[in-house]
């Protein structure tokens, strides 16, 4: 009767910390998580880093890892379409945004999917920004017409429709898999 109850209590506890397991695991790696890389180049051809977006518990991480740009504050999204036509980059349409949400984290009606953090660049040129977008999917993201990484010019204000003020489009990447 006691290996009963114990057995039992372990079962009540293990089904108990597997719901907060799974709540406390989005964003972790998961075996076999697919990725997609972008190779980011400015207007002019120059190297400007790289993307990538990984298939984690519950969404997709997106990395970036930029060199070359100038210092400071700039937008980094993830654009609708897998182009990225010299020399403004707007072959990449706008923002990914499969659930039509607004954009922006400070936006009470978004972010939508494809809304990243600012990106700093320091003195030296180089920068990381990471951000795990939940539900998204990397079946989404390279869809018929594929996705891009993009980096603007100027922060993004976290809130104006449809791209945070955020300027120009720096450097452009399109996601391929990895």
């Amino acid at each position: 009767m006691r290996a009963m109850t114990l057995g039992t209590a372990a079962l009540i506890l293990t089904a108990g910390l597997s719901a907060c397991d799974r709540e406390a695991r989005v964003g972790e790696a998961m075996p076999g998580g697919r990725v997609a890389v972008a190779q980011l180049r400015t207007a002019a051809g120059a190297d400007a880093g790289r993307a990538t977006a990984r298939e984690v518990e519950g969404g997709l991480r997106f990395t970036a890892d930029v060199q070359g740009l100038p210092p400071g504050p700039h937008g980094l999204h993830v654009h609708a379409v897998g182009r990225c036509d010299a020399p403004d980059f707007q072959t990449a349409g706008g923002h990914w945004n499969p659930t039509a949400a607004k954009h922006g984290a400070n936006n009470p009606q978004g972010p939508h999917q494809g809304d990243l953090p600012n990106l700093t660049v320091g003195a030296d040129g180089r920068g990381t920004a990471a951000l795990t977008v939940p539900g998204a999917t990397l079946a989404g993201l390279l869809d018929a017409d594929g996705g891009s990484m993009m980096v603007h010019a100027a922060a993004d204000d976290l809130q104006t429709d449809p791209a945070g003020n955020s300027g120009a489009r720096i450097a452009c990447g399109v996601f391929q898999p990895g």
